[in-house]
C-alpha cells in the first residue's frame, strides 16, 4: 500500500475553510473542505467521502491544490468549438452586408441569411446554418429588420403622381 500524497507545508483545516466560505465556485468550496478534513487529520476515505468523491479523485486534488494553490481547484472551461466564421470571413460578411446585393450580380435585391449562407459558401467553402450567419450578423451589430426593398427601375415621378392626398381625419356623422 502506497503512502498518502501530503498537502503542502502550512496549510492548516481553518485556512481551507476560510477559503471555502469565501469561494464562488461551489465545486472548489466542497474540494476545499475535503482538503480541510484532510489537512485535520481525517483519514482519506473518509475525507473523500465528505467530498463526494473517491479516494483517488482526493489524490487528484491534493496535487492540484499543491502545484496551483486554491485555484488550481476550479474547473478548468473548456475552450468549446471553435467558431466557423473566422474573423476574416465576418470583416467579409460585414462588408458585403454594408454593400448591399447587386442584383445583376448576386440576383436578389435584399440580402437574407439564406443568400448569405450560399454566398459565404460559395467564397470560403464553409457550410454553416442560418442560424450561424444571424448570430454572427447580430455580433457584428447587424439588426434582423431590414427596409422594404426598392425596385431598381422604380420610377419617383409615377410613384409621387400615384400617392393620394388624404383629406382631414375622418370624423363620425352626427347622430340625430
Amino acid at each position: 500500500m502506497g503512502t498518502a500524497v501530503r498537502l503542502r507545508e502550512g496549510v492548516s483545516g481553518t485556512g481551507l475553510r476560510r477559503e471555502a466560505a469565501r469561494a464562488r465556485d461551489a465545486n472548489q468550496a466542497r474540494r476545499l473542505l475535503a482538503l480541510a478534513a484532510v489537512a485535520d487529520g481525517v483519514g482519506r476515505a473518509r475525507a473523500a467521502t465528505l467530498g463526494g468523491m473517491d479516494r483517488q479523485t482526493l489524490r487528484d486534488w491534493v496535487h492540484r491544490f499543491n502545484e496551483s494553490g486554491v485555484e488550481g481547484l476550479i474547473n478548468a472551461r473548456s475552450p468549446g468549438r471553435p467558431p466557423k466564421l473566422g474573423p476574416e470571413q465576418r470583416a467579409w460578411l460585414k462588408g458585403v452586408v454594408e454593400k448591399g446585393p447587386d442584383p445583376a450580380s448576386d440576383g436578389v435585391v435584399r440580402w437574407r441569411c439564406a443568400d448569405l449562407r450560399r454566398a459565404v459558401e460559395e467564397r470560403f467553402g464553409v457550410d454553416c446554418d442560418e442560424d450561424t450567419i444571424g448570430r454572427a450578423l447580430k455580433e457584428l451589430g447587424f439588426s434582423h429588420v431590414s427596409p422594404r426593398p426598392q425596385h431598381p427601375a422604380q420610377d419617383e415621378d409615377a410613384l409621387a403622381a400615384f400617392k393620394k392626398t388624404s383629406r382631414g381625419g375622418w370624423r363620425p356623422s352626427s347622430m340625430a
